[in-house]
C-alpha cells in the first residue's frame, strides 16, 4: 500500500473541523444510504444492537462472545449512547457501535489502565462495542457508524477519541490515523474486555480534518464533502460537570498524524 503522510503540525482553531458534508463555498453532495444510523430508544432496539454485536464478536473472539449475549449494564448508563445501523428494506440490523464519555465518570478503558497527563482533565469519548453484518454492505456501515462517531463528538465538542483494539482492529484505526497512547508498548491486557491484549489509541478531533486533507485520506471526500442525512446521532448531551483542561499538550508524535491514510481492506 502506497503511503501518504500527513501534516504533524496542528494549526490551532485553521484547522478545527467544520460541520460534516458542509464545504465552504460549494453546495455539498447529497448520498442517500441503503440503511439508517440512530440512536437506540427503546428496548426492542437495543436487542437489535445486542443481536449484531453477538454475532459480531462471535466470529473473532468467541469465548469473550459468551458475555455479550444479553445488554450490558453500560448499555443503559446516561454517558453511553448505543447506535444501530438498520436497513430500510426489511429493518434488520446491520451493525451497531456504543458510545461512551467521560464527562460524567471515567471512561471504561480507565478500568484497566491509567491515561498520560496530556489526556487527563479532556473531554473525551470512547467508541466500544463495534459489530457489523458480514454481508455485501459491510464495509459501507462500517465507514457510516465511524463517521457518525466522529459526527458526535464534532456535536459535542469532543477533543479526543481513544479506542482499543485488537491488533488486527488496531491497524485499521491506525488507517484512521488513530495513534497510539502508549508508543512503544504494544498490546495491553484490558481486565475489563476479559483481560484481551488490546493497543489503546488515541485520535485528536480538533484537527481531523486538516490531518486528513493532508494525507489525501481516501475518505475524506465521504466524511467532509458528502451529507448523509440517514446518519443521526440526536442531540448534544449537556454535561453535569466542568472538567478542568490541563495545559498540557500531546506529545508531537501522537497530536501529529505520522500515519497512513489508507481505506480499509
Amino acid at each position: 500500500m502506497e503511503l501518504c503522510q500527513a501534516n504533524p503540525t496542528a494549526q490551532g482553531n485553521a484547522d478545527a473541523i467544520r460541520p460534516f458534508g458542509g464545504q465552504q463555498g460549494t453546495q455539498p453532495a447529497i448520498e442517500r444510504l441503503p440503511f439508517t444510523i440512530r440512536r437506540v430508544e427503546t428496548e426492542d432496539d437495543l436487542l437489535k444492537a445486542v443481536r449484531i454485536r453477538h454475532a459480531a464478536y462471535a466470529r473473532h473472539v468467541p469465548e469473550f462472545a459468551r458475555t455479550l449475549a444479553l445488554p450490558e449494564a453500560a448499555d443503559y448508563e446516561s454517558d453511553t449512547i448505543v447506535l444501530l445501523a438498520e436497513s430500510k428494506l426489511d429493518g434488520s440490523p446491520m451493525g451497531s457501535t456504543r458510545i461512551r464519555t467521560n464527562l460524567f465518570r471515567p471512561l471504561g478503558v480507565e478500568e484497566s489502565v491509567e491515561l498520560p497527563d496530556w489526556l487527563q482533565g479532556r473531554r473525551l469519548v470512547e467508541a466500544t462495542r463495534l459489530g457489523i453484518d458480514e454481508g455485501r454492505t459491510g464495509r459501507m456501515v462500517k465507514m457510516a457508524l465511524i463517521k457518525a462517531c466522529f459526527k458526535y463528538c464534532q456535536q459535542n465538542d469532543i477533543e479526543w477519541s481513544v479506542a482499543t483494539g485488537r491488533p488486527t482492529v488496531a491497524r485499521q484505526y491506525e488507517q484512521l490515523l488513530f495513534s497510539d497512547v502508549f508508543p512503544g508498548q504494544g498490546a495491553i491486557p484490558l481486565a475489563h474486555v476479559g483481560n484481551i491484549e488490546h493497543r489503546v489509541m488515541a485520535f485528536e478531533i480538533e484537527t481531523f480534518e486538516a490531518r486528513w486533507a493532508a494525507a489525501r485520506h481516501p475518505l475524506y471526500k465521504f466524511f467532509f464533502d458528502t451529507q448523509h442525512p440517514d446518519i443521526d446521532v440526536g442531540p448534544k448531551v449537556e454535561p453535569r460537570l466542568t472538567r478542568v483542561r490541563f495545559p498540557q499538550r500531546a506529545p508531537a508524535a501522537v497530536a501529529g498524524a505520522g500515519h497512513q491514510g489508507v481505506a480499509f481492506a
